[in-house]
């Protein structure tokens, strides 16, 4: 083993699921009549956790049991779209088969809620090879807030100044640099622009390596 640990977000990162998302907001949107825009998403929705695009779009704070059952409606209509669409970013799990060659250990921390990540995961059939799987239920801060990324690492047992972060969105990317950690923008959502520096930046995996991210965490 080489003591490092690659750690993924999972929308926009192993899954370009954000249209998927956009149709089930579309869908639950216009059953509240709730106004919204392309642009409204990009900035308010993409990388955002449930409660602050709900409090958002519903114009008012939105917590407790109604974050529960709006969440439940709107992730239950994303999953019913989804399932039958499943598959990774180009060249993903093979990225994924050169880092577990490599000795990395590898985890997802992702802001979706669990039955998402589940989802996702046992469609590409990659559970097996992660080591630490982290989503909503299982932090009290959401990005930027770093606890997801810090907690995955205390999980991997493996130091976050070991850890590189692949993330695709402005608090994703702000959460990285919050724990300390090298960060690889995914630009499935965003241009590089429109996201904080990262150290590295791809379009998809047929652009990383193993030995890359090694360089990266060696240099």
């Amino acid at each position: 083993m080489n003591n490092y640990a690659v750690i993924f977000d999972m929308d926009g990162v192993i899954a370009h699921t954000n249209p998927y998302h956009a149709k089930a907001f579309e869908v639950f949107f216009d059953k509240y009549k709730i106004p919204y825009s392309d642009v409204e998403f990009e900035h308010h929705m993409y990388g955002k956790h449930n409660s602050y695009i709900m409090s958002h779009f519903f114009k008012k704070p939105i917590a407790g049991e109604e974050l529960l059952q709006l969440e439940n409606e709107k992730e239950g209509l994303f999953r019913e779209i989804y399932k039958s669409e499943i598959k990774s970013i180009p060249n993903y799990v093979a990225f994924l088969d050169d880092l577990k060659n490599s000795g990395f250990k590898t985890g997802v921390a992702t802001s979706a809620p669990r039955a998402n990540m589940d989802l996702v995961i046992d469609g590409l059939g990659i559970r097996p090879k992660m080591e630490s799987l982290l989503a909503s239920e299982n932090v009290t801060k959401h990005k930027p807030d770093p606890e997801v990324y810090l907690t995955s690492a205390q999980n991997l047992g493996i130091d976050p100044s070991r850890c590189v972060i692949f993330e695709d969105s402005f608090s994703g990317v702000s959460a990285a640099i919050n724990a300390n950690m090298k960060v690889v923008g995914v630009l499935s959502s965003h241009t590089k622009e429109q996201l904080p520096p990262c150290d590295l930046y791809i379009h998809d995996y047929t652009e990383i390596n193993a030995s890359k991210i090694l360089a990266l965490l060696t240099k």
